[in-house]
């Protein structure tokens, strides 16, 4: 994981403000310095990090911490709360029911590891007990429904797409109907990727979008891209109301805390990570956990 290399400067810095014998400004400085460091390596917004260390110094005010406090124990307590607070949206997003269909979107750029998703994250839902259902929409890259129905055959569950049709919008409604009757209660539509300024192709996702009114729209961002995430998930949220983000990649990056962070400024949450190609490396994103690993502790 190359989080680790994040993880492990972060933790080595609070581990050099432990030997130190007396713990003044100089020490807290010190150690504040090696996080962001570490933190601006990792792409995270410089904006951001400077706004932490400011949190950091207002919780660990020295002057005023009593004689005998543990002002480690503070100091480690500081950084993993506003760690947290980088990487947390503040709100959860939709989760979806079973024995209730409810339509997931996905969504995201060219590249972005986006229908390999869809299967990771219908094989997730159909361990857990789900009926789930995979829909092709995507009539603009070739080869993309070949993908979906490799990927969801290798995963045993059922598919819909065309090689005929063109038209995304009547894909998608004729899958999510099948689907309906067929009481599968999660039915997730792959899009077509698309850029940023392809203002065609966001036309193309609202028409599929309205046409079938899904409950959840996810944003599938690879996570090389570091702290540009921010604008692009800007972008999508503004004309696809995103409800949730997956970011992909998250094995061979060093970027990956920046697009983290990136995307939990944009107020969406984070729902998984994919740490890997296969269909299994695939993880729940829980910032508590998540940073108490990152922090080796």
């Amino acid at each position: 994981m190359v989080l680790a290399q994040l993880g492990g400067s972060i933790s080595r810095a609070l581990a050099q403000m432990s030997n130190a014998t007396v713990i003044d400004e100089k020490v807290l400085n010190d150690c504040l310095n090696e996080i962001s460091r570490a933190l601006l390596q990792a792409d995270v917004q410089f904006k951001m990090v400077r706004d932490m260390q400011t949190n950091i110094k207002r919780i660990v005010n020295l002057e005023a911490l009593a004689a005998g406090t543990n002002k480690r124990r503070i100091m480690q307590q500081a950084v993993f709360t506003e760690l947290c607070n980088m990487l947390d949206p503040g709100k959860p997003s939709f989760t979806p029911k079973k024995g209730k269909p409810s339509v997931v979107m996905f969504v995201g750029l060219q590249g972005s590891g986006k229908t390999t998703t869809c299967t990771k994250y219908a094989f997730y839902h159909q361990r857990k007990g789900f009926k789930p259902a995979l829909v092709c929409a995507d009539t603009f890259r070739a080869g993309a429904f070949d993908q979906l129905k490799q990927n969801a055959t290798k995963a045993k569950i059922p598919f819909y797409g065309s090689y005929m049709e063109s038209d995304p919008v009547k894909i998608a409604v004729e899958g999510v109907e099948r689907f309906k009757k067929e009481n599968c209660d999660l039915i997730i539509v792959d899009t077509s990727g698309r850029h940023k300024q392809e203002a065609a192709l966001f036309e193309e996702m609202r028409q599929v979008s309205e046409a079938t009114k899904p409950d959840l729209v996810i944003f599938v961002m690879d996570s090389s891209i570091g702290q540009a995430a921010f604008d692009q998930a800007q972008a999508f949220k503004q004309s696809a109301s995103v409800g949730a983000v997956i970011i992909t990649k998250m094995d061979g990056h060093a970027k990956g805390g920046g697009a983290l962070s990136a995307v939990a400024a944009t107020k969406s949450p984070v729902i998984f990570i994919g740490t890997g190609e296969h269909i299994d490396e695939f993880e729940v994103f829980d910032v508590k956990p998540f940073v108490s690993r990152l922090l080796g502790q």
